[in-house]
């Protein structure tokens, strides 16, 4: 095919870039308006988020800085200060912030005597399941220490039992209070051998790693060698 002369070409080349500018044109005007507001509302939606990001920081910030006044107010035994703080991260904080809100409020409560009202507010700490595990296992373990002696063994035993499972963080504290309530219904054998895996529990503390291996050996249960010694060596219990 014989090549066109510059004139022609040019021209043609012309012709082909209006092509291509009015085929943009067409397209621009089907899909332009919609690219628009596409990035339109990706910029809006960026710029919310980055809003609220940065109202999430500050609101962080004022509840850490509350949560440390409390703690402040709590260990200098300002009790009407530590409850005003303690009824703020409760309204206006995050889950951990609000939990620990209650949790002050609880123990506010137990220092007045009110034990009925603090068991209360544990027990709707245990019972959200919008707060951490920890929080709601602390919570049922105050609980029941607080309704201990109102409550028969039984019921003691069901509701800790998901807490009587050796590795569970609170299954030291959890299976001494089980233990005690099984020898309550004089289930001996059992509350022996509870009493002899908390004795072996390395995690827990060692006083109730102590007064488990005694208990558990007063009932004929053999502890490890390690909780022996430590049965041995340590001082006898004051009354």
């Amino acid at each position: 095919m014989a090549s066109l002369p510059p004139t022609e070409d040019a021209f043609v080349r012309e012709v082909d870039e209006e092509l291509r500018q009015e085929q943009l044109l067409k397209v621009w005007k089907h899909y332009g308006k919609l690219a628009l507001i596409a990035v339109a509302l990706f910029l809006a939606g960026l710029a919310a988020f980055l809003f609220w990001r940065g109202e999430q920081q500050k609101a962080a910030e004022k509840q850490g800085e509350t949560m440390g006044a409390l703690i402040a107010d709590v260990q200098a035994a300002r009790k009407t200060d530590a409850a005003k703080k303690a009824d703020e991260l409760i309204a206006g904080g995050g889950s951990g912030y609000r939990v620990s809100g209650l949790m002050t409020k609880a123990a506010l409560a137990v220092d007045k005597g009110d034990t009925k009202g603090a068991a209360a507010i544990f027990a709707g700490i245990a019972a959200d399941e919008d707060a951490a595990q920890p929080y709601r296992d602390i919570a049922l373990i105050r609980q029941t220490l607080l309704e201990y002696d109102t409550l028969p063994p039984q019921q003691i035993i069901d509701r800790l039992k998901p807490l009587t499972i050796e590795g569970h963080p609170f299954f030291a504290t959890a299976g001494e209070m089980t233990a005690i309530a099984m020898l309550q219904l004089n289930r001996t054998a059992e509350a022996g051998r509870l009493l002899a895996a908390v004795a072996r529990d390395k995690e827990a503390p060692d006083t109730l790693r102590v007064r488990a291996a005694r208990l558990a050996t007063s009932l004929g249960v053999n502890v490890d060698e390690a909780a022996a010694r430590a049965t041995a060596t340590a001082p006898a219990d004051k009354d």
